[in-house]
């Protein structure tokens, strides 16, 4: 009786061991995580990071004319936090008015130098244009009475006429001087004042500009928008306490956000894969539950230095297809670019390929075999099989222990 039990016992956990064994097995627990063959299309990527921008944005200028009245930069004072919601006409900025101001203020004492100074010549000239005609008609009275003299004397020796003809011509002479004098000084009395005048008037001009331009230095939104700050050559953002120069007078941005692209750098060595037009995968870091698509538009002809890193990039701008309230510029994404497509090819990912020497093989679940294989093109997580497999094989992904004393399975012919 014992011995029938102690039997039956066996064999029931002898069948159970093989159920375990065929159906209960764990096919990852003893050589490692296995995978399959898989066939279909193939795709070659070109995966970076970039930075999300508005393809298309309204400048929100300072003031114009800076250059003009010899300011070259100006000293952000004040400005609304970056991403703030504005309407038109809404205050946005403020500049630094310390050096205008002072400008202004000199100007202001000098024109009442120059005022001062166009009321006295205007008086000395109206001083010295009465005394010429004064002096003027003087000498026409006194013409006159040479002329009266000469005729009197016409009844005297011919010494007495003579003195009174020369005494005559000197009159005439002399009043024909100084009408010419009184002509002379009028023109030099009018060019003094359209100097002054023009000195005025040039100084007046100045500050009325001045005073334009220092309108400028309160800065108002051009249109409703999200404010974003001007960045820098170096990536810097324009806020309080940085410089607005003369050339670029931009202090902020108002980007449309329902055109957004994402510009990013592509390394050398991939450049060449790159074109315009391929399609690409977007994910935004900040929500990575969402996906976009998007299409290269623009590739950068001329390489750029990395920063920090004596690696060469070349800057690739992708259009952004969606739209989505949630896209702000500067976000970061990651950005996979399609470079191509190969297909109805079988392929595995690259960790399950493993070499020696000449050889490329795989270790097979079937047969715990080297299998031989060649391999084709890759992407970051895939390689192509050429010859050696087929569709629905399993290979390990990882070589399993021991595994180099397998056999090797060469391809066949």
């Amino acid at each position: 009786m014992k011995k029938s039990f102690s039997i039956g016992a066996i064999a029931i956990i002898v069948v159970m061991m093989m159920v375990w064994y065929f159906f209960g097995r764990d096919k990852n627990s003893d050589n490692g995580v296995v995978v399959a063959v898989k066939q279909g299309d193939f795709s070659i990527n070109v995966t970076t990071t970039g930075e999300l921008l508005a393809k298309k944005s309204q400048d929100i200028n300072g003031p114009a004319g800076l250059r003009e009245i010899r300011i070259w930069q100006v000293q952000i004072s004040d400005i609304i936090p970056e991403g703030t919601l504005v309407d038109s006409g809404q205050y946005v900025a403020s500049l630094d008015k310390t050096e205008i101001t002072n400008r202004i203020k000199d100007l202001e004492t000098e024109l009442e130098k120059l005022q001062s100074q166009y009321t006295k010549t205007k008086l000395d000239t109206s001083l010295e244009m009465r005394n010429a005609r004064e002096e003027l008609v003087n000498l026409k009275y006194g013409l006159e009475e040479k002329q009266i003299v000469l005729d009197q004397s016409k009844y005297e020796p011919p010494a007495t006429i003579r003195q009174a003809t020369l005494d005559l011509e000197k009159s005439k002479r002399a009043y024909e001087q100084a009408k010419k004098n009184y002509l002379l000084r009028n023109d030099k009395s009018r060019a003094d004042m359209q100097d002054v005048s023009a000195s005025f008037d040039q100084s007046k001009r100045k500050l009325n500009q001045m005073t334009d331009v220092l309108k400028g230095f309160t800065i108002t939104a051009p249109k409703s928008g999200m404010l974003i700050y001007k960045r820098n050559w170096d990536g810097t953002r324009q806020g309080i306490g940085t410089t607005m120069n003369a050339w670029e007078n931009v202090v902020a941005t108002l980007p449309n956000l329902k055109d957004m692209v994402t510009k990013t750098y592509v390394n050398e060595i991939d450049i060449s894969k790159v074109k315009v037009g391929q399609k690409v995968n977007i994910g935004v870091d900040a929500f990575p539950e969402k996906k976009f698509t998007g299409e290269v538009m623009e590739v950068a002809n001329i390489g750029e230095q990395m920063k920090n890193s004596n690696a060469k990039v070349f800057e690739v701008r992708i259009k952004v297809n969606e739209t989505d309230s949630i896209l702000r510029p500067s976000m970061t994404t990651k950005n996979t670019i399609v470079t191509s497509v190969i297909k109805n090819v079988l392929f595995l990912p690259i960790e399950s390929i493993h070499n020696t020497d000449s050889l490329t093989y795989v270790c097979t679940v079937n047969g715990k075999k080297r299998q031989q294989v060649v391999v084709g093109h890759t992407n970051e997580n895939q390689i192509i099989i050429t010859k050696g497999l087929a569709e629905g094989d399993e290979v390990y992904l990882d070589a399993p222990e021991g595994a180099d004393k397998w056999k090797l399975s060469p391809l066949k012919l």
